[in-house]
């Protein structure tokens, strides 16, 4: 007897899904790496940096927690966390206001689920925003934003949006600096997203993992200005170096702990606690102090330097290119060269990633991939192809007002370097 197609026991929700893209991407490059080909891994957007060795320490410290923690998270952590935002952004939290998951990732899906309402994506967007809502069957807006307006959804547009339908619950994510784009917001911008949000009742959740890699250190959270509306989302991915560790953070104003609460009965049934160790040896990485400090003065100098050097070659070859002021992500616009580009068969973003990887080694992402229009000409690429420890090590013995150059990337920072020189040439031939 035959058996059934295994699709007819899916649910309709994840018919037809594909792996994560960023996940895939890594996966595949590396397969291609293992066949010995020579490939630059501008994909997955995994910190080149190591785990600061304070922060190791404490997990080999704590490598012998076994029990279960609190579904909410490790008092002493929650508390960090609490004393952490505070610190850098000025907003009053207690460890009451903070849930720790295994992941901002998992957390997000968890609000998701928990929150009823309209889903509002300002795109171009992380790849798992929209496919977390498609799993749950949650309505989702995206909203396409201009590179005019450096490719960031302004606070008329999503004004706009609420007045179709003001009465409609909404949860508006916002990313930055961002993932594609490695851009952000002005205090200015910040403040008229706070008046439009506090007018429409919608609730943010104001992903801000990119936060410490601010290049200039200067970030600043939508939470200083609509507090009563906004959850931060942050964690140990980006800025610490520590995306196998799956620790992520969530922060709650009072007016939303109904939220939190059913946030962890949720993750109570599911997860049920992060891993002891990992939350033990986050302490002391939100805790700060100085060597947490002189690890982020380090990484930002060196993602500073490789992003403008970056930016600017891709715009010297005719690619529009925004220079990042924060995280490690360019969001290439191809389409001054889509006329050439035709010509050697290319006339969409997937099959323009494709050609970079089959003639150049370089593997980025389509900017489909991040809610833009399948015949949109742009490129997501995640500059992080380089040794981490050895460049943190050469920087640290470089006077802080003395500017990276060229010969620092190309000495420390080799396969971006050799990758972005081989886009330019590539779209030139």
């Amino acid at each position: 007897m035959a058996r059934r197609p295994p699709d007819k026991h899916l649910n309709l929700n994840v018919r037809g899904m594909r792996a994560s893209a960023t996940v895939s991407i890594n996966e595949h490059s590396n397969a291609l790496l293992a066949e010995g080909r020579t490939i630059y891994k501008l994909g997955l957007g995994q910190s080149p940096f190591p785990v600061p060795d304070v922060v190791v320490e404490a997990l080999r410290a704590h490598a012998a927690e076994k029990d279960y923690l609190p579904v909410r998270g490790l008092y002493a952590l929650r508390r960090a966390v609490a004393h952490y935002h505070e610190r850098g952004e000025g907003i009053d939290r207690t460890a009451e206001d903070v849930l720790i998951g295994p992941g901002s990732k998992e957390l997000m899906f968890l609000l998701q689920l928990t929150f009823y309402g309209e889903l509002v994506i300002p795109t171009p967007a992380w790849v798992s925003y929209a496919p977390q809502a498609q799993v749950l069957g949650r309505r989702v807006r995206m909203v396409a934003t201009y590179p005019e307006h450096g490719w960031m959804l302004t606070p008329d547009e999503l004004e706009r949006i609420c007045d179709e339908d003001d009465e409609r619950p909404r949860l508006l994510i916002l990313n930055y600096p961002s993932n594609p784009t490695g851009l952000t917001f002005k205090t200015d911008e910040l403040k008229a997203f706070a008046a439009v949000c506090r007018r429409h009742k919608v609730l943010v959740l104001s992903d801000e993992i990119y936060a410490e890699l601010h290049h200039k250190g200067q970030h600043v959270s939508l939470a200083r200005f609509y507090p009563e509306g906004t959850i931060i989302s942050a964690g140990l991915s980006k800025w610490c170096g520590a995306g196998g560790w799956r620790l992520g953070t969530f922060v709650f104003p009072q007016e939303l702990r109904w939220l939190l609460e059913a946030m962890s009965a949720v993750a109570s049934e599911t997860y049920t606690s992060t891993s002891a160790p990992i939350q033990h040896a986050a302490v002391t990485a939100f805790e700060g102090g100085e060597a947490i400090e002189q690890y982020l003065d380090g990484s930002r100098r060196v993602l500073s330097a490789l992003g403008r050097w970056s930016a600017r070659k891709l715009r010297d070859a005719g690619l529009g290119c925004a220079q990042p002021v924060g995280g490690f992500y360019l969001f290439v616009d191809f389409r001054e060269h889509a006329e050439r580009l035709a010509a050697r068969g290319v006339t969409t973003g997937r099959e323009l990633c494709a050609a970079l990887l089959r003639d150049t080694g370089v593997a980025v992402l389509p900017g489909v991939d991040f809610g833009r229009d399948e015949s949109e000409l742009t490129a997501r690429l995640a500059y992080v192809d380089f040794d981490g420890a050895r460049a943190l090590d050469a920087v640290r013995v470089i006077p802080t007002q003395q500017p990276l150059d060229q010969n620092f990337l190309k000495r420390h920072c080799r396969p971006v370097v050799r990758a972005i020189e081989a886009i330019a040439s590539w779209v030139a031939a």
